[in-house]
């Protein structure tokens, strides 16, 4: 199949902007940008799939948290598609501490292959 330059340079241009904004050292680090406190955390697991690939960046995450502390809505707002739905399960498990009504922020998570 014949794929024109330009393609396989905005594709190459595409993986190394994506290996760009994983800067941190951890597999899977997360950024909590919500007015609540977090009791517990479940890092998202590494897809095989990234890691053949050296897949590496950032997902955003926009999570509503009920008011018992569990979260009730996660929504992708940003991120590669392979490495979306590992964050989407990681942060589906955390609990945040209790309020008076629902919260809503972002959680964004970096992906790094060299860990």
């Amino acid at each position: 199949m014949f794929i024109p330059r330009c393609n396989r340079g905005l594709a190459i241009g595409l993986i190394l902007f994506s290996g760009w904004l994983a800067t941190g050292p951890a597999e899977a680090r997360s950024q909590v940008e919500i007015a609540r406190a977090v009791k517990s955390k479940v890092a998202p697991v590494y897809p095989d799939l990234a890691r053949r690939m050296s897949l590496a960046g950032v997902v955003k995450v926009e999570i509503t948290v009920s008011p018992n502390g569990s979260v009730k809505t996660a929504k992708l707002i940003g991120g590669h598609p392979v490495l979306a739905n590992a964050a989407l399960d990681a942060v589906k498990k955390w609990h945040f501490e209790t309020a008076s009504g629902e919260t809503t922020g972002v959680v964004q998570f970096r992906f790094d292959p060299g860990q």
